[in-house]
């Protein structure tokens, strides 16, 4: 089982793209290589596939890292299946992470992240509590955004030297901010997601 992401920019063309592009091939680097675990096509869409349990958490990561430019989003589906068909290029693959992607993208209005699986119980919960977690999420400021973004990628990391990472002015600023942008709240969202993705698999 493993997850394909398909998602695109919201508002990409009030930005240049040198200023946003870098930054989510960087964090797509770290997943995988092009173009086969992931390509940027359409000038602002991009697919990716990942490990069904590290979706949610690669979702995320990506949301904070668009979201450090006040004026852009990012709109992902997550489909949860199998890759029947590989080719050199995700784009040209297919299998049911493929189609519940898709399918789950063309439906998406206001929401801006959903899940899709074979499973709708499971689907019908986490979108809910998705469709929760995006009230905050989608309000994040780019301060907040930058801070849940590096803390996402280092956990291991301690206020205190995150703070030191990001030159900012204090462990406090870094905790006021995690606070501000429901960063224990979306972890244990994660859990429960990982906890359930593994009994669905």
């Amino acid at each position: 089982m493993i997850a394909v992401i398909t998602g695109d920019i919201i508002n990409s063309r009030l930005v240049e793209p040198s200023l946003w592009l870098p930054n989510l091939k960087e964090i797509l680097n770290t997943i995988g290589k092009e173009p086969q675990d992931w390509e940027i096509y359409r000038g602002d869409s991009f697919q990716l596939k990942v490990d069904a349990k590290n979706a949610l958490y690669v979702a995320l990561i990506i949301k904070a890292s668009i979201k450090e430019d006040k004026n852009l989003d990012v709109r992902m589906a997550i489909g949860i299946g199998k890759i029947e068909y590989r080719t050199k290029k995700i784009t040209e693959s297919n299998g049911s992470a493929f189609v519940h992607s898709g399918e789950c993208f063309d439906v998406m209005k206001r929401e801006t992240l959903m899940v899709r699986s074979s499973n709708q119980e499971f689907d019908h919960i986490v979108n809910l509590l998705l469709s929760l977690a995006t009230l905050t999420i989608n309000s994040w400021t780019p301060a907040t955004s930058e801070i849940i973004k590096t803390t996402l990628i280092y956990p291991n990391k301690s206020q205190k030297e995150l703070a030191e990472f990001l030159n900012k002015k204090s462990q406090g600023n870094i905790s006021e901010h995690l606070k501000r942008g429901g960063y224990d709240e979306i972890l244990r969202l994660h859990n429960y997601y990982k906890e359930k993705i593994v009994a669905l698999c």
